[in-house]
């Protein structure tokens, strides 16, 4: 197998890049710098949702980023999206992800958990359940890969008011499996269109009671499971993913004003909570409805510029010396690159990711990629003797 190509990226200023690196404490999390690893299905989780060692090696590679926020993880197996997608509802799951954050402490660094319920994307097949559910029974557009291969989206089951209060529930239940696992915090996927955001959007949404029917009643939804993790975990622990106007899934943005009123209303409505930091993915993180957000919000922002380009080490800096995020979400970058934190701080040249090893399973584009000859220690070590820099 061919390792993937070096020297694709030039090294630059150091000095334009600073601010990168330097401390920032997002609620109870004290950074060593500023790039925070945004989270990224990979896939590498064996039949059952339990973390692999190859899960735990692709992780720790990374540890010297400011923070790791981990791939989506489902709570409850009827929230399972994909094969190979970890969970972290039995005591397999808590023990894998285990061994997954003592890896990344033991090179110093920090991890949180998201808990991702699929909702509609999903299927039977996957969630072993007999269904699928959303808010509506409006089914997803996107076929979805089952063992056999790829089927049309089922018609989700519509959550009755007690189902909802077992599914928050369960939430709750996730972000306390993950202390248990030493995670240092928790996020709340709220984005690109699974459970909670399809609450929060008018186009799978079509409910006319508490949960639907006007943008403050599709925001409950969402305020009730954050604020059911803050209530496990504590807010300093807690985050939260937001994509406003960002369509993976197709057919969940709406017009300008109802944005607004669902995500600058979230904002205001979780402020109360005290996160340790909002991440939001929008491809502008200067526009007025980001900066609304962050300001209403009264939280840390984490700015993320999505899937349409790879951050680049220039762009992340100037979100922060710009005033626009306490920190920036970077992913593509980070997953070719595990020392992306030395490389952008010394001006080093950048691996190429391996776009056709995304997904495939096993090591390649996942746990191959090289480590800067600049600082392998003596016998090809790919562990830094000084990870942050510091």
């Amino acid at each position: 197998m061919t390792a993937p190509k070096t020297g694709v990226v030039a090294g630059g200023d150091r000095t334009a890049t600073a601010s990168l690196f330097t401390r920032i404490r997002l609620g109870s999390l004290d950074l060593p710098n500023r790039l925070v690893m945004a989270p990224m299905t990979r896939m590498r989780a064996d039949e059952d949702g339990v973390p692999t060692d190859l899960m735990v090696e692709h992780y720790r590679q990374r540890a010297s980023m400011g923070l790791i926020v981990t791939e989506g993880t489902w709570p409850v197996v009827e929230g399972r999206s994909w094969i190979g997608q970890p969970g972290i509802e039995t005591r397999a799951h808590v023990d894998g992800w285990a061994e997954v954050v003592e890896a990344v402490h033991e090179g110093g660094g920090r991890i949180v958990l998201q808990i991702m319920h699929g909702g509609r994307e999903s299927h039977p097949e996957l969630t072993g359940t007999g269904r699928v559910v959303a808010p509506s029974a409006i089914a997803g557009l996107d076929p979805v890969r089952v063992p056999s291969g790829k089927v049309d989206a089922p018609v989700p089951h519509v959550l009755e008011l007690d189902e909802i209060e077992t599914v928050v529930e369960g939430f709750a239940r996730a972000a306390l499996n993950a202390v248990r696992a030493g995670f240092d915090g928790v996020q709340v996927h709220g984005a690109n269109g699974y459970l909670v955001h399809q609450f929060l959007s008018a186009a799978c949404n079509a409910r006319t009671d508490a949960y639907g029917g006007s943008p403050g009643h599709r925001r409950r939804f969402a305020v009730e499971v954050t604020r059911a993790v803050v209530q496990a975990v504590g807010g300093g622990r807690t985050s939260i993913r937001l994509s406003p106007q960002h369509d993976v899934l197709y057919g969940l943005s709406s017009g300008t004003g109802v944005v607004d009123e669902t995500y600058v209303g979230l904002a205001r409505d979780l402020q109360p909570l005290n996160l340790a930091f909002i991440d939001v993915v929008h491809s502008d993180p200067a526009s007025r409805l980001v900066q609304a957000i962050r300001r209403s919000s009264g939280t840390p922002l984490v700015a993320n510029t999505g899937f349409g380009s790879m951050t680049t080490r220039t762009e992340a800096a100037a979100l922060i010396d710009d005033d626009l995020a306490e920190a920036v979400g970077v992913g593509r970058a980070v997953l070719a690159n595990p020392d992306l934190v030395r490389r952008w701080r010394d001006g080093g040249a950048e691996n190429a990711p391996d776009l056709d090893g995304f997904y495939t399973g096993g090591a390649r584009g996942y746990t191959d990629y090289p480590m800067s000859t600049q600082w392998l220690g003596s016998g090809g070590s790919r562990s830094p003797a000084d990870p942050h820099g510091s």
